[in-house]
Order: C-alpha cells, then structure tokens, then sequence
C-alpha cells in the first residue's frame, strides 16, 4: 500500500524503481535525512501529482504554528480607586443638595439634564423694556451673587417674568392689591410681567425652578403665595412676608434669576387690610418682598421701602428706585 501524507525511507524503494545514476545522484531527490517524500517519489515516476488531493508541496514538512500577537493596548491612567468613589460621592451629594451648583461647569443642554427647560424659551432679542431715569443714590443693596466677581444678579430682561398666585386662605380683594404691586415694580425695573392665574402648589423652602409637569417646559413662575405661621413658622412674630429668588446659570453666562416665591401672612395682612391705609400697605409689603425677588437686599436707612424693620414707608424712595433700575438691566441670557 502506498503510504501518503508521509515520508518513504530509504530502502523501501518499490520494486519497479530503476535505479539511475545522474550526475553523481541515485534515485529521486531526498531530504537531507535520507529519507524520500512521496512527492518526490512520484516526481521521479513521472506520475500526476495533481490526481493526488493530499498533494502539497510542504508534505512531510511540520507546520509552523505562529503565536498570535497580542493587541495592543492603549495606556490608560487610572486613577486611584478611593478618589473615584469620594468623587462620585460628591457630585451627587451636590446634585441632592444644589442641583444648579453644577450649572458652572455643565452646558445647558436640556436633553442631558432634567431640571433645566430648553434654553431661551420666550427669550427676544432685545430688552422688552427698560427702567426709567431715575436721581443717583447709593440707599439699597444688591442680594449677593454666588460669584464673587459678578456685583448684578438680576432677571433677564428679555424675557417676561410669570407670575401665580396660591393659597386656599385669600383675602377679599388680596389679587387686586398684588396686581397693583407688580405693577409699580414693573414700571420702576423696566421688567415685563404676565398673570398665570391660580395654582395649586404650595409654598417651599426645596422649591424646584423648573416643574414641567406643572408648567410646561419652562422656568416655574413666579410663586406668591397666601401662608400662616401654622404653614410656615419663619412668619412667626412680626414678619408679615417672606420672599426671594432663585438663581442659576449656564456654562460662560452670568447668574441671573430664574424664578422666586413670596409667602404673606394672611392673618397680619388680614388686619393690616382693615386699617384706614390697608390696601396702600399691604401693596407696599408685595413691593416690599418682590424687591427681593428681582434682587435687592434690606438696607439700613428706615426711609427706603427695602427697610429691614418697621417703618411706615409704602412705597418706594429714591435709593429703591434706583437699585431697581440697576436690576432692571441684567445680562440677556438666551441660553439659559
């Protein structure tokens, strides 16, 4: 039997194998073993190799097995394992805490974050008014900007600024003296505003500025709110009123507010209502707190209307006057 796939030896030669002497050679060709391939068998028979399947020209020769290269990989630094874990620690300590304190370092991009509309809802492309000329005074004080460098943090004046009112205990007439107010501010800041009518939502502290479900995609309006001491103990005492606002920013913009709040003390409005100058004090303590919503802090001088204490003041006097024009001309933020 033929052997295939494999060496023949020398001195198995068949026996029809003539044995020719060739230039000093015997026979077929031979590895430097001795030994005879088949293929050089038939070579020397003169016999079709190609009728042969297991034919090939490295028959009896072992295959090479070549050790696959391993990628390569590209260097990475990897930091230590402990700074990661305090690291994601306190991003979302201060996600739960401030979701707007990464607003410095994030773009605004509505689809990546979710308590942010989309940037430049209802904004123009100009201020929609402006304040008017009004004497120089130094009597009022600006609410302190998160960034020490940026003295204004104001609303943006390209855009008008929404306004709601809640509570299930308001007072007889309550909506025509707030109007009357955010009347007067307005004409004093050169801010547009817009009545949204009546909300459900309640007064607090962790306030979100952005509610879509409540208000559609856009910054929560302003919310005043008719309180009691029984909901809210800071209108304990004397305090008739609380308000403020709420800032944020975008990536290469300054702060600017966004939205606010303004709690009044129904029952002490409820008797201030009953005083012969009612209605011109209780629109004085609405201007009064939505001051401090645009931006201005108390001041010290008992004739302004920004007072920190009681004084009989109801509206406003010329350093009022003349930090709510400052406020009235923030920065236009249409990316925010």
């Amino acid at each position: 039997m033929t052997r295939r796939n494999s060496d023949v030896p020398d001195g198995s030669l068949p026996n029809d194998l003539p044995r020719v002497i060739d230039g000093g050679r015997t026979g077929p060709r031979r590895t430097r073993s001795g030994r005879i391939p088949q293929w050089a068998l038939d070579e020397y028979l003169g016999r079709d190799q190609e009728q042969h399947p297991w034919h090939a020209p490295h028959v009896g020769v072992p295959k090479r097995r070549l050790r696959k290269r391993p990628k390569a990989r590209t260097a990475r630094r990897r930091l230590p394992r402990r700074f990661t874990v305090g690291l994601g620690i306190a991003l979302v300590a201060a996600i739960y805490i401030a979701p707007w304190a990464l607003d410095g370092v994030l773009p605004p991009v509505a689809s990546a974050r979710v308590d942010v509309p989309p940037p430049g809802v209802e904004a123009a492309e100009k201020p929609l008014g402006s304040p008017p000329s009004v004497m120089e005074s130094d009597q009022y004080r600006l609410q302190q900007s998160p960034d020490p460098e940026q003295s204004l943090m104001a609303f943006d004046p390209c855009r008008p600024i929404h306004y709601v009112v809640s509570g299930q205990s308001r007072l007889p007439g309550g909506d025509s003296v707030i109007r009357d107010g955010v009347a007067e501010i307005s004409a004093a800041t050169g801010l547009r505003f817009i009545e949204d009518g009546e909300t459900s939502e309640k007064p607090s502290d962790q306030r979100p500025a952005y509610q879509s479900d409540e208000y559609g995609e856009q910054w929560a309006p302003v919310l005043i709110a008719w309180s009691s001491p029984e909901e809210n103990p800071d209108l304990a005492g004397p305090v008739a009123g609380l308000g403020g606002g709420f800032p944020r920013k975008a990536m290469d913009s300054p702060w600017v507010y966004v939205s606010g709040q303004i709690e009044l003390d129904t029952p002490q409005v409820s008797a201030m209502m009953l005083r012969p100058d009612g209605a011109s004090a209780t629109r004085g303590l609405i201007m009064h707190e939505l001051g401090h919503v645009l931006g201005l802090d108390h001041i010290n001088d008992p004739t302004q209307l920004m007072y920190g204490g009681p004084n009989s003041v109801v509206s406003f006097a010329d350093g009022d006057r003349a930090g709510l024009a400052r406020v009235g001309k923030g920065a236009c933020v249409p990316g925010l």
